[in-house]
């Protein structure tokens, strides 16, 4: 960025990472993040701001570098900060509360998987467009046969997530392109990795369920312009529901 500060901020003659404290038990990236988001918000850092470097990081909890720069790759992944060598890690968006009855990890996870979903957007649009153009016949069964079987496992009220994945990784296979598949593979890891559970909510964008159904009926059938649509809604179903756990 090109306002990025090029010194991190002192707080009452101190660094930020003064503020950190070791972490004891065995560390987790996710619990380096919190720890992270905790000092950042503590000393104020904003836009633009660096963090300190990884080594005083690494010090100050007492975790191997190693598990500090992961992590600091997975914010990079999710645009919450920018890395280079000579800028360092630099903040590039607001980390703060809107509000006190919004946890900041809570508010955290949830711009990130925002800002996730709307990469993640029109690839999956893409790839359902050109898969109902693309399609073979044993490749349209597989996506009406995973949908039954989605469409069952919630019926059931078992856990849908991972038929949930490999209908879509049906319908990317089916594009004809496998960088479709790749590309949004490694966005949805990027994210979960961190947040195994987003928002405490294994199961978001449960509302959306119904619509796959319609989406395999309208691929199979070769209706480009619908199979869009629903996947349009499919995406835009699970942001509305991100925000209502923030509203809530």
């Amino acid at each position: 960025m090109s306002n990025a500060k090029s010194t991190c901020i002192e707080l009452n003659g101190g660094p930020p990472a003064a503020l950190l404290r070791p972490i004891r038990s065995q560390t987790l990236d996710r619990r380096v993040l919190d720890a992270l988001i905790v000092m950042i918000e503590k000393a104020g850092l904003t836009v633009g701001d660096r963090l300190p470097a990884e080594n005083e990081l690494s010090n100050q909890l007492g975790v191997g570098r190693s598990t500090i720069r992961e992590a600091l790759k997975a914010w990079q992944s999710m645009g919450i900060v920018t890395r280079n060598k000579g800028a360092g890690t630099v903040l590039a968006v607001e980390i703060s509360a809107n509000s006190v009855h919004v946890p900041i990890t809570l508010k955290l996870e949830a711009e990130s998987l925002l800002r996730t979903n709307g990469v993640r957007r029109p690839l999956e649009i893409e790839a359902v467009r050109l898969a109902a153009m693309n399609a073979t016949d044993l490749q349209r069964q597989s996506i009406l046969d995973y949908a039954d079987r989605l469409l069952g496992e919630h019926a059931a009220g078992r856990n849908w997530r991972k038929t949930d994945r490999l209908f879509h990784a049906t319908i990317h296979d089916a594009c004809g392109n496998p960088l479709f598949g790749q590309l949004i593979g490694q966005i949805h890891r990027v994210f979960h990795d961190i947040y195994e559970e987003p928002l405490g909510t294994p199961l978001l964008g449960e509302s959306s369920i119904t619509l796959h159904g319609k989406l395999a009926e309208a691929l199979v059938a070769g209706n480009v312009a619908t199979a869009v649509q629903y996947m349009l809604e499919i995406s835009c179903i699970v942001d509305e529901e991100v925000r209502k756990h923030i509203d809530e």
